[in-house]
């Protein structure tokens, strides 16, 4: 068995490395980079629009930047094989994964090295435990090339691996809860392409969904787009001398029996697959429906397919594609979809279709949650938002992050940082120290010691916790020793720097 076993790191470092397996790749020995002694470009800024009580406690998770799946992805808003740890890279470059507040408090952050992208970067169930993953990796053509990690609560990686024989795209990484990880692939091959308008020996993207036993590396089952979807269900245009991609695979998920989900969003067509024989069980929407689309039943580039049950499907409808007819004078809006489905009548009815007050359309990317209250959340995509609704669809959430993200989720989290806290006393000629612990969920409020000696120590002042890099005015240029404190709601010392001067 492939496996790494990492050595502690010094301070500086938030993150420390420990029992890595690999998939399909060469062992490796990287350091886990965080962006925590400076502010990434990726702007902190996050606008927040409304907030209003929902009964959950819990972070935002996203990334700025749409990481890997949109050669573009460094906006801002409006409108094979690779080794088993991260690699370190210069702090403020590439994209950037964080847990904030939904107030915009910056808990936690990880920036990508530089011409590499995080994507997908959330909170799942890893071995009855939470853990964060994410995947990481370089941007090519409308997807990702890399590698998908797993962190315990310590921010320590436990896990990184790609399917075996091919890199991990960045469009989907989803753990069940029998501890296998979905994830996506795109592989370049050759295709008769006759059919529209092409060679018969053109270049295409084939899409391939990986069904992996983390714990054993073992692929359990793998599903190849190009052996079961004729190219000619694309409506993607064949344009002489490029690479087409004919399906875009962005989302895999499992029905309540065990059936892959999986979204391709350039046969604007969600699949029930058998995860036996990998036949489709049927398709929505596309050109070769199973179902008879009831009225207001349409999508079109959709992202992010799930069933929560076996008769209901969600998912984000971008509402865009060349295929996508409109009266003159009417916008294109994006929507949170829910369809019944009636396997026995093939019949699909709408059942909810949730728009923006802000009439937004997001042309690529996008997702929706279910929260355990029933109220939806999510990103919608490079429109820049990221909102909660209620189930009778009154807002109850809105912020606009200064980067676009491809996903966004809202998830109870509490991070413990292998790593203690530090204190960056203030340059000369000036009196704001830093207080800086990135990831820890249950700091309050900083306090900061200070006398002449270091055994001579007494409060100066205390400040509120404001985000994991918070600025503490000193009133006075640094002198003597200063020791910072971290501690909870209740006073008590969770950790504490040694003094420094």
């Amino acid at each position: 068995m492939n496996g790494f076993i990492g050595r502690v790191l010094s301070p500086s470092v938030a993150g420390t490395v420990a029992g890595v397996s690999l998939l399909g790749s060469a062992v490796g020995c990287m350091t886990v980079a965080n962006a925590e002694t400076t502010r990434p470009k990726a702007s902190l800024e996050y606008k927040v629009n409304v907030n209003k009580p929902d009964g959950l406690s819990g972070y935002v998770f996203y990334t700025a930047g749409l990481g890997g799946v949109n050669d573009n992805d460094q906006q801002p808003t409006g409108g094979s094989g690779t080794n088993s740890m991260p690699k370190k890279g210069k702090k403020g470059a590439g994209s950037v994964a964080r847990i904030a507040t939904k107030s915009g408090q910056v808990v936690y952050q990880r920036a990508a090295p530089e011409g590499e992208r995080i994507n997908n970067f959330r909170t799942q169930t890893y071995r009855g435990k939470p853990v964060l993953t994410w995947w990481q990796g370089q941007s090519q053509g409308g997807h990702g090339v890399g590698t998908d990690f797993i962190a315990d609560d310590h921010y320590n990686v436990i896990a990184g691996f790609t399917p075996a024989g091919m890199p991990a795209d960045a469009h989907e990484f989803r753990l069940t809860t029998g501890g296998d990880a979905l994830v996506t692939s795109y592989v370049e091959k050759t295709a008769d392409l006759t059919s529209i308008g092409g060679p018969k020996d053109g270049k295409v993207y084939d899409c391939i969904a990986s069904v992996i036993d983390v714990a054993t590396k073992r692929t359990r089952f793998q599903w190849d787009a190009l052996q079961h979807v004729p190219v000619a269900d694309t409506y993607a245009a064949y344009k002489s001398g490029q690479v087409l991609d004919p399906y875009h695979m962005n989302s895999i998920a499992l029905d309540p029996s065990g059936n892959l989900v999986i979204s391709l969003r350039h046969t604007s067509t969600i699949y029930n697959i058998n995860r036996t024989t990998g036949a489709i069980n049927w398709r929505l929407g596309g050109k070769h429906s199973t179902f008879a689309l009831g009225r207001g039943v349409q999508f079109s580039y959709q992202h992010d397919a799930e069933m929560p049950d076996a008769t209901t499907l969600s998912m984000f409808n971008n509402n865009d594609g060349p295929q996508v007819q409109r009266p003159p004078g009417q916008r294109r809006l994006s929507s949170l979809e829910w369809i019944h489905l009636d396997v026995a009548t093939r019949q699909a009815t709408l059942i909810r279709n949730q728009t923006h007050p802000d009439d937004l359309w997001a042309a690529a990317t996008g997702n929706m949650q279910a929260l355990p209250n029933g109220n939806a959340f999510g990103s919608w995509g490079n429109a820049g938002h990221i909102s909660e609704f209620a189930p009778d669809g009154q807002m109850l959430y809105d912020a606009v992050p200064a980067m676009r993200t491809y996903r966004a989720y809202f998830d109870p989290w509490r991070g413990s940082p292998a790593t203690p806290p530090r204190l960056v006393l203030p340059a000369q000629g000036k009196t704001d120290a830093r207080a800086i612990w990135n990831g820890a969920t249950n700091v309050t409020r900083w306090r900061v010691l200070h006398g002449p000696t270091t055994t001579d120590l007494t409060p100066l002042t205390t400040v509120a916790w404001s985000g994991y890099d918070t600025a503490v005015p000193l009133g006075q240029e640094a002198s003597g020793y200063y020791q910072l404190q971290a501690m909870d709601a209740h006073g008590r010392v969770l950790a504490q720097t040694a003094p420094v001067h």
